[in-house]
Order: C-alpha cells, then sequence, then structure tokens
C-alpha cells in the first residue's frame, strides 16, 4: 500500500496554495519544529492570523483549485477528489489546509486530512485520518438502499422503536478501519436518550450488512437536570421599529428564538424571536420566558468572546455568521445540544428533577457552541474514544468560556454543570472525573466502548492537571483535587496556555479519527508549535496524559533525562522490558532494527498503542493477504531461561473458535508459537515464547501473518523483548 512512500512524495512536492485548510489528524509525518532549550514564549507562527469572510472564503477556493495536485502530491488515487473544508494561516504565513475526500463521487467517512504549507505553497507536512490512497472493489452495492435501512434500524444501539427510511440511507465509503469498505450510512429515528425523536447514524457494510459504527447525532449534554441563571448582565440587542429583538449583531447576528415548547423531532415549529417595546429581558426566574432567554444570549456572546479574545477566530465557522439558538424546546427536556445540519443550538427547560431550571447555563451554552467548533475542525466522530475526545473539547472550552465571561455569579471552576440544579452537584468534574461513580479519570483499553460523555473524562482529566497541576485546591469556591492515575505530582502550565495547546491541536493537527494516544502527539506537535520543542511546557503536558495513563513523560528538558517514575503499588503498564535483546521492541524509533513487507509498523491513530505511540499493525484486509515483520542478529542470552515476550491485541470479525486467520512466531524459519481470530482480545494480552532451545545463538525473528478472503482480523504489537 505504500502509505508512507505516499507521504513522502506529498512532503517533497511544493504546490502555490493561495491560503490552505487545517485538519485533526494523526501526526504522520508532520517535522518537529526547533526551538531553543527551554523556550517559553510563542515561537513566531504559532498564532493565526486573522482574516475576513472574503479572504477566508478566496483562501478556500483556491485551495479548492490546487486540490487535484495536492491530492497527486500525497499520493491519493485516481478515483480520489479532495474538497476544501477550511484554511488557517500561521503570523508568519504557514498555511493548514483541511480537506474532505470523496471516491468516485461518494462521500469517504474517515477520509479527511490536512496539508501544512510554508507561505510558498511547499508541502511540509501532512496528517490524514487514512493513510494512502483508498481502494475499493467497487461502487455497486448488493443491499439496496431500503435493505441498508432495514439493517440499520436492526443494528441501532442509542434508540428504541427504531425507525429509518431507504431516503436516510447514503452510499458512502467507510475508510476509519485499514480496509476501505463500501457502506451506507443511515440516520434512524427512535426513543433514546435526548428524547422521543432522538437520531442515531448506522453504517453498515454494503455487501453483507455487518454493522461498522454507530453514533448519536445530537451532541449534547445528558443528565438529570439542566438549569441556570446568570444574574443581571448587559446583552446584546437589535432595534427594530419601535421595538427591540434578540438579535446579537456584535456577534454574528445570532438570534434567540422562544421555540414555544416545539417538539423535538421539529424544534423550530412553533418558533418566533423575542421581541418587545422595551430593551429589559426577563425577571431572573424561570416564571419569565425572557429569562433563559437571556442567559443563552449572554452565554452564546461570552463564549464568541471568548474564542475570537483568545484564537482569533470569528463564530464557530470562523466566518463571522452567528448560529441561532432556541431556548424551551420541548416539554421537561433535560438536555441541551447543538445540531451542525442547521447551524443552530437549543436549548429545552429542564424537568420537575431539576425543579424545571432552564439548561442554559454558561458553560452548557460554550459547550454546545464549541461543538459546532470541533464539526467545523476536526471533525470528531461521535463514538469511540474520537467521540471521548469530542465531549472532552466541549468541556474543556465551555469551562475557559466559564473563566473567560468572570461572572461574579457565577465564577470559574472546573465542575461541569454545577449551576443545573442537580441532586449530585454537577454533571461532570474535570480534576476528578470518576467522582460520580461512572466517568473514566485514567485511559484503559475499554475506554472506546463506554458512552461518551464517561469516557471524555479521560481528557477532562488531563486538560486539569495540564492546567493546574496536582495537588488540593479551591477554585471559584469549589474544592478541586489534583490526584492522577499514576501517583506523579507536578506543576500545570496555567489553564491559558492548556487551551492554546488543545485549541491549535484541535484546529491543526486532530481529525476525525483521533483517539487519545493520537492527542496526546497532536497536542505535544502543538505545544512545541507554541512553546518550543525543548520548553517546560511541553514537557508537562506529557506529564499530564502520563498522568491519565495515555503514553509517557518525555525526557526533562531541564536534565535532558526521563523523570523518575512515581512509586505504585503495581508494575507501571508503560514501563519497557529491561534487558532486552532486540533493538527498538516498543517501536517508538519507528522502523528502526525492523525489516517490513508493508507499513506495519506505526502511529496511526485508527488503532491504539498499549504502549507511547507506536505500535505494528499487521493484517485486516478482509482479502487474502500476507504480510511479515522480522528482525535478524538477535542475540538470545546464554544464561538463565531466555524467553520471548510481547503484547498482543486481536480483534476480528470472524466469529466461532475455527483459525481462519493467523499470526505466527517463527524462530530461524521454526514456527513456535500460533495465534488466530480466535485469540479475540478486548485489549493488549501478554505473550509468552520459550527460547531455551535457542539459548546462546543469534537468530532471526518473525511474525508472520496471513489472512483468508473473507472478514478482517486485526493482530497489534506492542512491547516485544527477549531477555
Amino acid at each position: 500500500m505504500n502509505r508512507k512512500n505516499a507521504l513522502a512524495a506529498g512532503v517533497a512536492a511544493a504546490l502555490a496554495l493561495g491560503s490552505v485548510t487545517v485538519v485533526a489528524t494523526q501526526s504522520s509525518a508532520a517535522p518537529q519544529p526547533t526551538a531553543a532549550a527551554g523556550a517559553s514564549a510563542a515561537r513566531p507562527g504559532a498564532g493565526f492570523r486573522a482574516m475576513t469572510a472574503d479572504a477566508r472564503g478566496e483562501a478556500i477556493r483556491t485551495a479548492g483549485r490546487n486540490a487535484a495536485a495536492t491530492a497527486r502530491a500525497l499520493g491519493l488515487g485516481p478515483d480520489e477528489r479532495l474538497v476544501a473544508k477550511d484554511v488557517l494561516i500561521d503570523a508568519d504565513g504557514t498555511r493548514h489546509v483541511r480537506y474532505d475526500r470523496t471516491y468516485r463521487g461518494l462521500p469517504v467517512i474517515g477520509g479527511d486530512l490536512v496539508v501544512h504549507l510554508t507561505e510558498d505553497g511547499t508541502i511540509t507536512g501532512s496528517d490524514l485520518a487514512h493513510q494512502g490512497a483508498i481502494r475499493v472493489a467497487g461502487t455497486t452495492p448488493k443491499l439496496t438502499a431500503a435493505d441498508a435501512s432495514a439493517k440499520a434500524v436492526k443494528h441501532a444501539k442509542h434508540v428504541k422503536h427504531a425507525k429509518a427510511g431507504s431516503k436516510d440511507s447514503t452510499l458512502v465509503v467507510y475508510a476509519v478501519g485499514k480496509i476501505p469498505v463500501l457502506a451506507y450510512r443511515s440516520t434512524v429515528t427512535g426513543e433514546g436518550e435526548t428524547g422521543p425523536t432522538s437520531r442515531e447514524a448506522v453504517i453498515v457494510d454494503a455487501t453483507s450488512g455487518t454493522p461498522l459504527d454507530q453514533y448519536e447525532l445530537h451532541q449534547s449534554i445528558t443528565g438529570t437536570g439542566n438549569g441556570v441563571t446568570v444574574g443581571q448582565v448587559s446583552i446584546e440587542t437589535t432595534q427594530s421599529g419601535s421595538g427591540y429583538t434578540l438579535t446579537d449583531a456584535a456577534h454574528g447576528g445570532t438570534i434567540v428564538y422562544d421555540s414555544y415548547n416545539s417538539p423535538q423531532s421539529n424544534p423550530r415549529q412553533n418558533a418566533r424571536a423575542f421581541s418587545k417595546t422595551t430593551n429589559s429581558w426577563g425577571n431572573g426566574t424561570s416564571s419569565s420566558r425572557e429569562s433563559a432567554a437571556v442567559d443563552a444570549s449572554y452565554g452564546l456572546a461570552k463564549t464568541w468572546d471568548y474564542y475570537k479574545n483568545s484564537f482569533n477566530r470569528s463564530g464557530i465557522r470562523n466566518d463571522g455568521r452567528g448560529a441561532p439558538a432556541y431556548v424551551h424546546v420541548d416539554t421537561g427536556l433535560l438536555n441541551a445540544f447543538y445540531d451542525d445540519n442547521c447551524f443552530c443550538m437549543y436549548f429545552g427547560d429542564g424537568s420537575s428533577q431539576n425543579g424545571n431550571t432552564p439548561v442554559t447555563a454558561l458553560d452548557v451554552a460554550g459547550h454546545e457552541m464549541s461543538h459546532g467548533v470541533t464539526a467545523a475542525t476536526a471533525n470528531l466522530t461521535y463514538s469511540g474514544e474520537s467521540g471521548g475526545l469530542n465531549e472532552a473539547t466541549s468541556d474543556i472550552f465551555g469551562t475557559m468560556v466559564e473563566f473567560s465571561a468572570d461572572n461574579t455569579g457565577d465564577p470559574g471552576d472546573y465542575y461541569i454543570g454545577e449551576k443545573l440544579n442537580m441532586s449530585g452537584g454537577y454533571m461532570r468534574r474535570m480534576d476528578s472525573p470518576a467522582a460520580d461513580g461512572r466517568s473514566l479519570s485514567c485511559w484503559n483499553s475499554g475506554a472506546g466502548s463506554v458512552d461518551v460523555h464517561l469516557s471524555s473524562g479521560i481528557g477532562n482529566h488531563f486538560f486539569y492537571l495540564a492546567a493546574e497541576g496536582t495537588g488540593a485546591k479551591t477554585i471559584g469556591g469549589r474544592s478541586h483535587t489534583g490526584t492522577t492515575c499514576n501517583n506523579d505530582t507536578f506543576t500545570g502550565i496555567g489553564k491559558d496556555k492548556a487551551a492554546a495547546v488543545w485549541y491549535r491541536a484541535l484546529s491543526t493537527y486532530m481529525t476525525s479519527t483521533t483517539n487519545y494516544a493520537g492527542a496526546r502527539t497532536a497536542t505535544l506537535q502543538a505545544a512545541a508549535d507554541l512553546y518550543g520543542t525543548n520548553s517546560q511546557e511541553r514537557y508537562l503536558v506529557s506529564k499530564a496524559w502520563a498522568a491519565v495513563s495515555v503514553g509517557t513523560a518525555l525526557p526533562d528538558p531541564g536534565t535532558g533525562t526521563p523523570t523518575p517514575s512515581p512509586t505504585t503499588p503495581t508494575p507501571s503498564p508503560t514501563t519497557p522490558p529491561s534487558g532486552n535483546a532486540l533493538a527498538n521492541g516498543s517501536f517508538e524509533q519507528g522502523t528502526s532494527g525492523w525489516t517490513q513487507s508493508d507499513d506495519i509498523i506505526t502511529s496511526s491513530t485508527l488503532q491504539t498503542a498499549r504502549d507511547g505511540s507506536w505500535y505494528a499493525w499487521m493484517m485486516g484486509y478482509g482479502a487474502d493477504a500476507v504480510e511479515s515483520l522480522s528482525q535478524s542478529n538477535i542475540a538470545v542470552p546464554s544464561t538463565g531461561t531466555p524467553k520471548l515476550t510481547f503484547w498482543l491485541k486481536v480483534s476480528t470479525q470472524e466469529s466461532g473458535s475455527a483459525a481462519y486467520d493467523t499470526l505466527k512466531v517463527n524462530v530461524n524459519g521454526t514456527t513456535l508459537a500460533t495465534y488466530s481470530n480466535a485469540n479475540a482480545s478486548s485489549g493488549y494480552v501478554q505473550k509468552t515464547v520459550d527460547l531455551s532451545a535457542y539459548k546462546g545463538q543469534t537468530v532471526k525473528l518473525e511474525f508472520a501473518g496471513t489472512e483468508d478472503t473473507y472478514l478482517s482480523t486485526v493482530f497489534l504489537l506492542d512491547g516485544i523483548a527477549i531477555g
């Protein structure tokens, strides 16, 4: 497949692009920026240039005109087309162009990418949600759209009494896995957490109907209660004739409407703009319908101001346009959500569970508007670990909006929804996510299979530690803990720097399929961009990730050596084996020491390393294939009982105990162990192979993979050692 060769061709090419779009994705080959040791000031070019709507539009059009040349430079296939989505330009002229992909005219899910260029148009790197060219056997499906709709209804997980029509099923190429497949994306409606007309996207294989993915379409905060009042505040309105409307011309023409309790299935059915003859709104209680509208208008304006003042971003899509907002949606709705299809936000009135307090809190408004920013940048898929990152992003920036607003009635803290009159006092806590008894504070191999509102705790916890460090604190009048998953202690870089790192990672390096390991890579690159490769900020970002069990800390730039691991009751899962006769058994030096038949050693975020960012990804084609990964001239110890140990994760579409797809461990051509689809596991499992017969010898170690014609099996290897 030559994925890395295609990338190298892209790096070597020079294109005359007038402007570029930024994309979030795995940082596959972006060069490491250079900076003086310990540099703490932002390097030139790290901040984004301001662009008018016209200038941004022209930049996107220019990127579109150069899309074909860019596709060729990246080694994409002849049936692929790039569609320019957004462009960001650094202060020094460095450009970042975000593209979506199509294949023979079909949308490609997981096909987004970002290209990075110098001011003169030379490509310096790229980040792709799916590495290399996309190929599928054909674009004629075996299933009809009606068949796909029926399959989607059957496989829907998040809604009950589901239904879907053939018009709701669209043919796509699904490229989230190693091998792209022709698929249908269906929209299924039914009863769910977001109401009686909840919507879920279900993606099924267009040949077999096998479910490939499903996720809720409403990116929402879900809980037992929502509500807040911001007190007496100033809001922007517009005079119309002899009256006023809640139209905020200073923030892109944002309009707040009264939904008049229109059903969630059609929340604009009865909607009309708020208007009155005086410019005084609400009475501070839910007895006045205007009070919720004041909260929403204020919160959205403060969110706009935060993004503008912090990142020079003009609105959700960076085009100066405000998104309409609707309050009083449905009846008894304990929810608020952003819908990118209509570019609008909805807020419910709460229910008896929270004293019927409208769900219009300041951090809720910041949270929902930030979902739109994510959709306009990395477009993180709302399922798996990327879904957790999506929710964490909204919590992070909703929290930053709360700090930025400096509202005396709602001081900044790291509690989410603390003003919603919840029985537990909050919806989530960033400093201690697991305090609610459900959320994850530390990454584990099952993080991608839990609800995104719970797996978001990993990202939230990372951000809190990066910003504030460890140790107990009182912030905004509330108690915060600084506990870690590895018993480490360190200082933070401050919330503003931590937010700057997250925003640059989101807008410049993450893509739709980024997972937590990929987010670590993206934020480390962002910290290097902003503060220098050897900066204390970048080092502390790595410490914060290690503190939530994602990767290990970088060497301390002050000493040039890794910081000592904190004392823990059990061995750290990221501690590399000692006395390893193998070279680069953790793959953190890329391909060094290894011979591979294809691009097997990778840092792709489509899968997850057990330790660090790199691992070996073998098979997963769903077709006849063989692969080999080997290392020669290994000196097996001559004393003791030498053994080979490694970590293996197997995921498969096969069923039953028959070994259809295999991975063999060969030493000097002799097979010592065989693993197959029957060894499927939810996470990495350590394997041991006795090498006593080779004591004192020099050997060749080979991992040989074989896959049959139907259904795929993925074998992931990491932490290989001989000792």
